[in-house]
């Protein structure tokens, strides 16, 4: 009855002042859905698709946006109970991800972005059930699962990725014409939209796990694209401003190949993983060798 109550006022919401803030206080007892819409975008990710689902079952709206996968992908999410929409890009702005807050007929303001390749820990999970959602978004860390075993230091990555779409919006840059990302928007966060710029953003403690590197051939081909892209749009200077002070300073660095190996190895306690976290961060500075020769 909750549930059906939560939703009704939802709805309703678009049509009042009444918002989501207000709706989701009070409501964060564990025997019900959590009122948030959670969107995973994907293209061919049969392989990894069933595990991410899996984990977000305590979520209340389930989307899979998918690029016309010509594997199981969506069979596998029809037959978990996600809703799903095929996605054929124009080739024009917004891209993906933005068009998803545009156009889906989402139950919630609230979204969480997920990838494929990600999976919820019930620390996450509880977390986020016991928010008050005064933030207008939520900063996520993924702990990457390298060679089969989850890091304990390290880098880990870091994405808004759970907000309010009132107020917050995937910016359009200038990269039509850069290989490597297609429709999907790049290697930068959504912001604040104007009128909203006072709004707080928060970082939450738990962490999601990132299965990245499970296919290396898999990870080394996606890196190359990736690599493509940001050697580019940084020559553009066009990407929206990061008030995150280590992601400034690191992008003032020479030599940000070997930086970003230290940075995970040393500055991040990497060595405490042994071999592994060398591993890893040695995967770090092939990356931004990529982009040197790129």
């Amino acid at each position: 009855m909750k549930k059906i109550l939560l939703k009704l006022l939802n709805r309703y919401d678009k049509f009042t002042t009444l918002g989501v803030k207000q709706q989701c206080q009070g409501i964060n007892e564990n025997n019900y859905k959590i009122p948030v819409s959670v969107i995973v975008v994907t293209k061919n990710e049969g392989e990894r698709i069933e595990r991410c689902l899996a984990s977000l079952s305590a979520f209340d709206d389930v989307w899979v946006v998918d690029s016309d996968s010509s594997d199981e992908t969506q069979a596998i999410a029809l037959s978990m109970n996600a809703n799903v929409v095929n996605f054929v890009w124009d080739g024009q702005y917004p891209k993906k991800r933005q068009r998803c807050l545009n156009n889906l007929d989402l139950a919630y303001y609230w979204v969480f972005f997920v990838d494929a390749d990600e999976v919820l820990t019930e620390d996450l999970v509880e977390e986020i059930r016991a928010l008050d959602f005064k933030a207008a978004g939520y900063f996520v860390k993924g702990r990457y699962v390298f060679e089969g075993k989850a890091l304990r230091f390290g880098l880990r990555n870091n994405k808004l990725a759970l907000f309010d779409r009132r107020c917050i919006e995937f910016p359009v840059v200038n990269d039509l014409g850069i290989l490597g990302m297609g429709e999907i928007e790049g290697h930068y966060q959504p912001v604040l939209m104007k009128g909203h710029l006072h709004e707080k953003i928060v970082q939450l403690k738990a962490s999601l796990l990132h299965y990245a590197y499970e296919d290396i051939n898999r990870w080394n081909e996606r890196h190359k694209r990736y690599a493509l892209w940001e050697k580019e749009i940084n020559k553009r200077q066009v990407l929206p401003h990061d008030k995150r002070l280590l992601k400034k300073v690191f992008k003032l660095l020479p030599f940000q190949a070997s930086m970003a190996f230290l940075y995970s190895y040393i500055l991040k306690l990497g060595f405490f993983d042994g071999a592994r976290g060398f591993r890893f961060a040695q995967s770090r500075w092939r990356y931004y060798k990529m982009i040197d020769i790129a």
